[in-house]
């Protein structure tokens, strides 16, 4: 049985320029349509791509200094633990708002 492309009969007797199109519609127009689309799923895709890093580099963020803090060895009574951990968190908060910026600011230039 031959493939279904080779079925397509070539009319002799057509005349030059009134090709009739075998899916119905303007050729041109069904492109444009193709090419409409692909753009709106390559631009979903990005965005899509876009959010997915912001998320993972917030993700990052906050584990990377809950694992930090874990690592402080606060001793001593409540006060002391809690200078220790405001003292961890002056080293390890400016480190997360930049992991937090790197991901705002990828995230803007590519939207």
């Amino acid at each position: 049985m031959a493939p279904a492309y080779s079925r397509v009969r070539h009319n002799e007797n057509v005349e030059e320029g009134s090709f009739q199109f075998p899916f119905g519609g303007d050729p041109e127009e069904l492109l444009r349509g193709i090419r409409e689309f692909a753009e709106q799923q390559s631009e979903s895709v990005a965005a899509a791509q876009r959010e997915q890093f912001a998320t993972l580099t917030l993700n990052t963020a906050v584990e990377l200094t809950a694992a930090a803090l874990k690592q402080v060895n606060a001793t001593g009574g409540p006060d002391e633990q809690a200078i220790a951990l405001r003292d961890a968190m002056r080293v390890l908060f400016p480190e997360a708002v930049a992991l937090v910026s790197a991901a705002r600011q990828g995230f803007m230039r590519e939207g």
